[in-house]
């Protein structure tokens, strides 16, 4: 436009001059300044970093670690994926293994987003963490550990996991009792003789308290509100059937509470050994001591409630309705399927009062708490969070201009944090970004031909 306006009115060479010692300086100056900085490089950073790559944009990645650190460092020995390989489509990056149908194991994750990682070659930093994240005039101003970095817009994606929960009575248990966090677990071999307790049943409470127990450790297991999901049902695993059902694909929107939805434990279950149920009465059965939800802690004592027969039952609930939905949809669609029986539980819980444990007739190893996780975004200062400290967004974007998140649990499907989802969030934040920043190069334009006319 401004080399149009240049032509027909003969812009003096002054004026020309002027303008180049004005780009240059906006050169230099712009050299302190990134159009966008993405804060994390797990799948989620990695992501969107490609797709905004393929919009002609170079993003700043920072990575307080390493790319796959989180895999690598806070997972169990044993932990593998609980969704099948062919769910592990990173954009123009799926899996390419010879076992589509298997759960890659922790090794074959950390390998799979290092490679990612380096096809999408973006403009990394690892071992740089942010520390503050403030408004400035246009844009954002990142304080980190190796200096200021400004930038127009700041993607956030470092999940929504960061600090574990743990039981407000656990500050109860005696100093010499080993207390580990589910993220710091690494096998069973890691805590002395004794009996272990595993305090929630969720997907990483459930799945430890079963590594315990197949390797011959003597396991308490205190069950709350967890569901359980079946893992192959009427010839195929369910994931496969949800898939076509369009579940992963649902956006959250579609759902009558979002924030209950946000808030639900994950099912349990488990990739282990090629992919199988956990069914935790079999557990009992074999040895492993269920208890529900634990309700006081003395110095010698753990206690827990009564409730530990209503959340087995609750859990077996969801198991068949997932089930139903399943039949349900294959009526529909017409789909000859093997049929299976009906679930029956094979275990009860005894009609007596729990007793608990005594610290000092039976004293525990160690007690390891997967009682979930809290976010922490106090290092950004923008005012996006809606109270709970939680950021408000709509697909990622929020009321803050420039500012975004992804790879949170439900930013827009089920899939949104995990590997199956996250590409299409990136593409569509790519998007928007790209689009934004070509309004703002226009606008921009059109001020510095309007100061050249003007001058």
């Amino acid at each position: 436009m401004c080399l149009q306006l240049h032509r027909r009115w003969k812009i003096p060479t002054y004026i020309k001059d002027f303008q180049l010692v004005k780009d240059i300086s906006t050169q230099n100056e712009s050299s302190k300044r990134r159009s966008v900085v993405i804060v994390g490089a797990g799948q989620a950073g990695l992501s969107v970093a490609h797709a905004l790559q393929l919009q002609g944009l170079k993003p700043l990645v920072l990575e307080k670690h390493r790319v796959a650190y989180a895999w690598d460092q806070q997972r169990w020995d044993s932990f593998c994926l609980v969704t099948p390989n062919w769910q592990c489509r990173l954009p123009d990056f799926p899996y390419d293994g010879d076992q589509p149908d298997g759960f890659m194991a922790k090794k074959s994750i950390v390998n799979y987003l290092q490679r990612f990682a380096q096809q999408v070659n973006a403009d990394l930093r690892e071992g740089v963490a942010v520390e503050r994240l403030t408004p400035i005039g246009n844009g954002y101003r990142l304080i980190t550990t190796e200096g200021v970095i400004d930038a127009e817009h700041v993607i956030v994606a470092t999940g929504g996991y960061h600090i574990p929960r743990r039981h407000p009575y656990a500050q109860r248990l005696p100093t010499s009792l080993q207390q580990i966090d589910a993220r710091s677990y690494r096998n069973p071999d890691a805590f002395p003789e004794g009996p272990v307790l595993v305090v929630g049943n969720g997907q990483s409470g459930s799945q430890i308290a079963e590594d315990l127990h197949l390797a011959g450790r003597s396991v308490h297991l205190s069950v709350g509100r967890a569901p359980r999901s079946p893992r192959r049902y009427r010839g195929k695993d369910v994931v496969d059937w949800l898939d076509r059902m369009g579940y992963y694909a649902m956006p959250i929107s579609d759902h009558s509470d979002p924030r209950t939805v946000r808030s639900k434990t994950n099912h349990y279950l488990t990739g282990r050994d090629g992919g199988r149920e956990i069914d935790l009465r079999r557990r009992a059965m074999e040895g492993m001591q269920l208890h529900g939800r634990l309700s006081s802690i003395t110095g010698d004592h753990i206690g827990f409630a009564d409730d530990l027969a209503a959340n087995l039952d609750q859990a077996d609930a969801v198991y068949c309705r997932i089930r139903s939905s399943i039949d349900s949809w294959i009526e529909n669609e017409g789909i000859a399927a093997p049929i299976e029986p009906a679930y029956s539980p094979c275990w009860q819980p005894p009609h007596v009062n729990d007793p608990g444990i005594d610290l000092n007739t039976k004293p525990l190893a160690a007690v390891i708490w997967c009682t979930g996780y809290r976010s922490d975004f106090s290092w950004i200062d923008a005012p996006v969070f809606d109270g709970s400290g939680l950021p408000a967004h709509d697909r990622g974007v929020t009321q803050s201009a420039g500012l975004y998140f992804i790879g949170l649990p439900w930013l827009h499907t089920w899939g949104s944090g995990r590997f199956c989802g996250v590409s299409e969030d990136a593409r569509y934040l790519a998007r928007v970004i790209s689009l934004r920043l070509q309004r703002s190069d226009a606008s921009q334009e059109r001020l510095e031909c309007t100061a050249i006319l003007g001058s």
